[in-house]
């Protein structure tokens, strides 16, 4: 008796939360918002709103000789946004998928005066200035704000590991006979490194030109220091 009773009062429950429920379910579900809450929608609204990217400091000062035996200096790129990576053009590992994430930002920037990339080889007893213009040829460049960079051995080695912190060595241990890192440096117009944070609040310093994710927070980064 009281069993019965029981169930018929948990069928009322059920019933009552159904005409209640169900219909706002349904509607959140028709606008799409069934994946989103207060807290997430708060989350987006706050990740909107730091758009604004982290200032590490001045870019280190260079001054080098492009594929076409120009000077190219960090003053060619005063009040442009730029990428800059070291690479060498022998590289058997790494260089060849930067080279094709470099190539997926000068298209997603083609035709953009206000952007451009700086490719700096650490071989430079071998990447003359025509190795390089027969490199750019190679890779299919058409930006004219794409410059491959060569020079002093000493300098460019000081610039990678000390002024832009990113390892650059000769060894006879790996293959090519050189390691690097494989990331990339944003600069803004103002000639000041930029970059993102990571989930935990810190800047990340430089972007995994390797990664397809790296890649496209980069491209996202991008846009946002040209809009500046």
């Amino acid at each position: 008796m009281f069993k019965n009773k029981s169930y018929i009062g948990i069928s009322f429950i059920i019933l009552v939360f159904g005409i209640y429920a169900i219909p706002k379910i349904i509607d959140r579900v028709q606008q799409g918002d069934v994946v989103k809450g207060d807290r997430l929608d708060k989350v987006s609204t706050v990740a909107q709103a730091e758009g604004k990217l982290v200032e590490i400091g001045p870019a280190p000062k260079f001054e080098l000789t492009n594929q076409n035996n120009v000077k190219v200096s960090n003053e060619t790129y005063k009040g442009k946004v730029y990428v800059l990576e070291f690479f060498f053009t022998n590289c058997p590992t790494i260089c060849p998928k930067m080279n094709q994430s470099m190539l997926i930002i000068e298209k997603k920037f083609f035709g953009n005066p206000n952007f451009g990339i700086v490719s700096i080889s650490i071989d430079p007893l071998h990447d003359t200035p025509a190795v390089l213009k027969e490199h750019a040829a190679f890779l299919g460049v058409t930006s004219s704000n794409w410059n491959f960079l060569t020079g002093d051995r000493q300098n460019i080695f000081d610039l990678s590991n000390k002024g832009f912190n990113l390892y650059a060595g000769e060894t006879s241990q790996v293959n090519g006979g050189f390691e690097h890192s494989g990331l990339f440096a944003l600069i803004d117009k103002n000639g000041n490194i930029r970059c993102r944070k990571d989930e935990f609040g810190n800047p990340i310093l430089y972007y995994d030109g390797l990664d397809k994710v790296g890649v496209r927070n980069i491209q996202q980064d991008i846009s946002i220091l040209l809009e500046e």
